[in-house]
C-alpha cells in the first residue's frame, strides 16, 4: 500500500425508526451500502426482511435510539414521532426527522429535540419508495435545520437519495415539501377531472392518458412563473381567457362532472 493512500472512513452506524414502505426503502439502501443499521417499528413483523439483510432489530424505540449517534425517524406523522421518542434519551444524538409535517410542527420538534439534548435536522422526501436508491429516478430530500448535522452526515443521508439543504429554519424543508406536494396534488386532481370528462365518450382511455401526460409535460415549464420565475409571453386576451374558462365549466356540466375543481382553480389563477 502506498504511503499516500488514505483509508476511507467506515460507513456511519445509524438508527431508523419506522418501517413503512418509505422507511423500508431507506433501510435497504443503507444496508446495501454497508451501514450498520438498527431498526425499530411499532409492528415488529415488518423488520424480518431487514434483519435477514443484517439489520439489528430493537425491541423498543428507546433501545434503538441508544444504539446509534445518528437517529432517523420516518413515521406516520408528527404525533407518531413524539410518541415513539417519548421514553428515549436523546442526549448527544443527531435527530433527522423525515416524517411529513407542517413547517410549524418541524420548528416545534426542533426546539423539543434541542431541549432534550439532541441536534435536529428536518427532511422532506421528494420521492416515492421505488425512487429510493435509484439515482437515475431523480428523487431527492430537502433538509433544513442544523447545518452542522447536515454537514456531518451528508454522505450517509445521500445514500438513499440526493440531498438539498434549504436553510437553518427547521420549517423550511417541510414548507418546500408540502408546497411541491400541493402542486402535485392539484395536477393529479386535474388529470382525474380530465379522465372523468371522457370516461363515457368512447375515447380510448390509455391513449387519452398518454395525451394528458404529454400536454402536462409541455406546459410544465410555464409553472415556474407562479414562483417568481420568468413569465412567458401570453398572447391570449382577457376576454378570450374568460370565454375559455366558461367553456370548461359548461363542458363539465354537460358531461356530468363536478365543477368545484375548476371554480377553485379559476379563483387561484385570479388571486382570489
Amino acid at each position: 500500500m502506498s504511503d499516500n493512500t488514505v483509508a476511507s472512513a467506515p460507513p456511519t452506524p445509524l438508527t431508523l425508526l419506522g418501517l413503512g414502505a418509505m422507511g423500508t426503502a431507506f433501510a435497504r439502501t443503507w444496508l446495501a451500502a454497508g451501514h450498520p443499521l438498527t431498526v425499530w417499528n411499532r409492528s415488529p413483523g415488518k423488520a424480518a426482511e431487514l434483519a435477514a439483510a443484517g439489520a439489528r432489530v430493537a425491541a423498543t424505540a428507546a433501545e434503538a435510539v441508544a444504539a446509534s449517534p445518528l437517529v432517523v425517524t420516518c413515521l406516520l406523522d408528527d404525533a407518531s414521532v413524539r410518541g415513539a421518542l417519548a421514553e428515549a434519551d436523546l442526549t448527544g444524538r443527531d435527530l433527522v426527522d423525515l416524517t411529513t409535517s407542517t413547517p410549524a410542527e418541524s420548528r416545534t420538534r426542533a426546539v423539543w429535540a434541542n431541549e432534550r439534548g439532541a441536534r435536529f435536522l428536518d427532511g422532506g422526501i421528494m420521492a416515492v419508495p421505488p425512487m429510493i436508491g435509484a439515482p437515475e429516478a431523480g428523487g431527492y430530500v430537502f433538509y433544513s435545520g442544523s447545518r452542522e448535522v447536515f454537514d456531518a452526515h451528508r454522505e450517509t443521508l445521500a445514500v438513499p437519495a440526493a440531498t438539498r439543504y434549504v436553510g437553518a429554519d427547521p420549517g423550511s424543508a417541510a414548507l418546500h415539501d408540502v408546497a411541491l406536494l400541493s402542486a402535485m396534488t392539484a395536477m393529479f386532481a386535474g388529470a382525474r377531472h380530465a379522465a372523468a370528462l371522457v370516461a363515457d365518450s368512447g375515447i380510448d382511455q390509455e391513449e387519452f392518458g398518454t395525451l394528458v401526460a404529454g400536454w402536462l409535460t409541455a406546459m410544465a415549464p410555464a409553472t415556474a412563473a407562479y414562483a417568481g420565475g420568468p413569465v412567458p409571453e401570453d398572447p391570449t386576451s382577457a376576454a378570450v381567457a374568460e370565454a375559455g374558462d366558461a367553456a370548461l365549466l359548461r363542458t363539465a356540466e354537460e358531461q356530468g362532472v363536478g365543477t368545484a375543481l375548476l371554480i377553485a382553480s379559476a379563483g387561484a389563477m385570479n388571486g382570489v
